[in-house]
């Protein structure tokens, strides 16, 4: 029966997916597209949606909580890893073996993902209830979930390699799902160009190591690390990270990721906390024996997540839309679990996104009821909300806790845990020292920062005057009512059950705190909150981002990122994709359409003398026998 578990857990909100799509307008004439919101097609596509997500939520909880998954985090699993094959695919090579394993990191992520899922999908039935494609929607988010589960339980590298590139598929249909709005189509076609870049070399890396292990199986493949060469772990683990950059937007390629706001508040949710973006940082912990083995390797990923968590934390705080400040927060959380794992802790990087995919998850949740009520995502257009919101703000503000890293929140102990492998690597040699100092000086500066972007989103959306927002005015005979309710019970009953592993699973992996490293998480933290607190209250209608000077602009344009990859990339592949029309218009076709006016001038000539005058013909075939006969005379 376990080892069935997972491929349930995977094909049930598949399963899903395909009804949703074939069966939620069922019977078509009954139901059609514009029909209004709200019907039995939205109702049905709920039903279809949440249940089976329920169903796999509870069958990978069993699997975690009866097999290896919880002790993870403990370093010491009770329970041998299962896995089982449902076929093998004969390739003429090194063939694909369908297997699937719950080993204790696999059980912990199908936990992770399949609760966060369940709560944005009932979620988005009060978020969307006005939307006519939330069937499609729905149906999107179960494909996506079961792809994500895919990735986590599979037990080969080309098994995983599929759901990895649905996950990219899924994630352009959802960021792109009000694509009516030109600026919602551009950020989903750029995060799907970005990332399909970083997966080139992923599916490279894949190759790699499955012909230098002669199998894909992963267990195979770690068996063989110490057996490769280091030129080829080099080789594969660096393009293996470049998949990891693009799907968890480290940098170079975390440029799509703020610009995936566009989409619906719950995808962001469920990109941004417990399945795309994750899954980079997975992969670096599933195959991380091979990573250890590359060092060159880890010094590289030590590089790229110093700068991202420092640089996307300065970002952060000089945004003005709320889902982008927690945009950027991501890339530097994430950064900070890339950092763990150049560190040499995976057990710490994984801790840490567990605790993080439970506060963002909520964070953006609560960013979405506030964008319900207010209309907006500009926290100038903000402010004074919590007596009207009074459970987002309660919420929200154990959201911002545990970002922070303030006890007894979870994300104390999980960042606790990654600082303290970070310092750890200072003395153990695992990084160079270059590379160590950077990291470990990196993320104390940014315990800083993120304290400061959280106090100030937290301040400016919850506190200070209220912004009041002018209504149109009502047709006559009619109250003019101002609607100052919280969101309705689909949204906030996941923002409460959300709110409790926030605050409390720091506690599930028997930490082991250093007090040094723990009170000076603390005290940064404070020192970033209370320096935004004491601009707020001088003015509590400025921004605090003021504190910043003239650093504001760079940091609010994300350091112009965007600006040097249009003018590096972007403008000269324009400029020889013109090139190359102009080409073929001009060179190609134009040599088509030259042999066709030949063509044509040719014939024209011709059809002066095939003009159907039988006198013009006998007049030509006795001038054709005069010349043939001279001829035979003078030639003879």
């Amino acid at each position: 029966m376990t080892t069935s578990i997972p491929l349930l857990t995977i094909v049930l909100p598949f399963a899903a997916a395909f009804a949703g799509l074939l069966l939620s307008r069922w019977p078509h004439h009954r139901q059609p597209l514009s029909t209004k919101p709200g019907t039995a097609s939205t109702h049905r596509a709920a039903w279809i949606a949440v249940l089976p997500t329920t169903t796999s939520a509870i069958l990978a909880t069993w699997l975690a909580w009866t097999g290896p998954g919880f002790s993870y985090l403990t370093g010491t699993p009770t329970t041998p890893p299962t896995a089982h094959t449902h076929g093998t695919i004969v390739t003429g090579g090194i063939p694909i073996s369908l297997t699937l394993q719950a080993d204790a990191l696999s059980s912990l992520l199908g936990v992770l993902v399949t609760l966060v899922a369940l709560a944005v999908q009932i979620y988005s039935i009060g978020y969307l209830k006005d939307d006519p494609r939330y069937p499609s929607y729905s149906a999107f988010i179960s494909l996506f979930t079961s792809a994500m589960l895919l990735v986590v339980y599979a037990g080969d590298l080309l098994v995983l390699y599929v759901g990895w590139e649905i996950m990219g598929l899924c994630s352009y249909l959802l960021i792109g799902h009000w694509w009516e709005d030109r600026s919602n189509s551009r950020a989903a076609i750029k995060a799907f160009l970005v990332t399909r870049l970083g997966d080139v070399g992923f599916l490279f890396g894949i190759f790699t190591l499955g012909t230098a292990a002669g199998s894909f199986r992963i267990t195979d493949v770690l068996a063989k690390v110490p057996e490769m060469p280091a030129v080829t772990l080099v080789t594969a683990t660096m393009l293996l990270l470049a998949g990891v950059a693009g799907k968890s937007a480290q940098v170079p390629l975390h440029t799509w990721l703020p610009d995936a706001m566009a989409g619906p508040t719950p995808i962001s949710a469920l990109i941004h906390a417990a399945t795309m973006v994750a899954a980079g940082i997975f992969i670096v912990a599933r195959l991380f024996p091979a990573f250890q083995a590359a060092r060159p390797t880890m010094d590289v990923l030590a590089v790229v997540a110093a700068l991202g968590m420092l640089g996307a934390a300065l970002a952060a705080l000089a945004q003005d839309d709320l889902k982008r400040v927690l945009a950027y927060s991501t890339v530097s959380q994430l950064a900070y679990m890339a950092g763990a794992l150049a560190a040499g802790s995976d057990t710490a990087a994984i801790f840490h996104l567990l605790t993080h995919g439970a506060f963002k998850a909520l964070l953006f949740l609560c960013a979405g009821a506030v964008i319900h009520h207010v209309g907006s995502n500009l926290m100038t257009q903000m402010g004074g909300l919590r007596r009207e919101l009074p459970v987002t703000f309660i919420t929200m503000t154990i959201g911002f806790a545990a970002l922070m890293g303030l006890p007894p929140a979870s994300g104390f102990f999980s960042k606790d845990a990654v600082l303290l492998a970070m310092d750890e690597a200072l003395s153990t040699g695992s990084l160079t020292d270059a590379a160590a100092l950077l990291l470990y000086g990196c993320a104390l500066a940014t315990v800083a920062v993120t304290g400061a972007y959280a106090a100030r989103a937290w301040l400016r959306t919850f506190f200070g005057r209220p912004r009041a927002v002018a209504l149109p005015e009502p047709e006559p005979g009619t109250a003019h009512v101002v609607d100052v309710r919280e969101a309705p019970r689909t949204m906030l009953v996941p923002l409460i059950l959300l709110a409790i592993p926030a605050l409390l699973l720091g506690f599930a992996g028997e930490p082991h705190l250093n007090p040094g490293v723990a009170a000076t998480s603390v005290v940064l933290a404070a020192l970033g909150a209370g320096a935004v607190y004491a601009f707020w209250r001088i003015d509590p209608v400025a921004d605090p981002a003021r504190m910043l000077g003239p650093l504001r602009l760079p940091c609010e344009r994300a350091f112009h990122v965007d600006t040097l990859y249009a003018a590096l990339f972007v403008r000269p592949v324009l400029a020889l994709a013109r090139l190359v029309v102009r080409t073929d218009d001009q060179i190609v076709d134009g040599a088509v359409r030259g042999s066709g006016r030949t063509a044509r001038g040719l014939s024209g000539v011709l059809r002066l003398a095939q003009n159907g005058n039988v006198q013009l013909y006998v007049t030509g075939v006795l001038a054709g026998v005069l010349l043939i006969a001279i001829g035979a005379v003078v030639f003879a």
